[in-house]
């Protein structure tokens, strides 16, 4: 498959399963909300979590469209994860907010409690 067949899969839907690897190589799947742009796909999460120094200690990853619960709606896809700078990340929540209604909401009660996020950007690799 290409990666043009693989990113089709992702538009309509509203989630992804993202796998990550801990040090001893046992996956980690976590369901995230998501965006596409220009090939990539954005997600967000709290910069203090595993999956974040998962993801900077080893950028591949693999990901599929899913349910909210995390169940696959499509074929798994070998990607690669890079956390963003503020550039990149303003892009991610733009199209994230643009996307989720809910994310506005969120953005407002994660800066009153003080909460730092970062985008990460994901890329599939064929």
């Amino acid at each position: 498959m290409s990666v043009e067949d693989n990113l089709a899969q992702f538009r309509g839907q509203r989630y992804l399963n993202l796998e990550s690897y801990r040090k001893n190589g046992e996956p980690v799947r976590t369901p995230l909300w998501f965006a596409e742009d220009g090939g990539l796909l954005y997600v967000y999460t709290e910069s203090h979590t595993a999956k974040v120094r998962r993801i900077r200690r080893n950028p591949r990853v693999r990901v599929v469209p899913s349910s909210y619960s995390g169940r696959p709606r499509g074929r798994w896809v070998e990607a690669e994860a890079a956390i963003l700078d503020a550039p990149g990340a303003a892009r991610g929540h733009r199209l994230l907010r643009q996307k989720y209604l809910l994310k506005r909401m969120f953005d407002v009660a994660n800066h009153l409690l003080r909460h730092t996020h970062v985008v990460v950007a994901i890329r599939i690799l064929h």
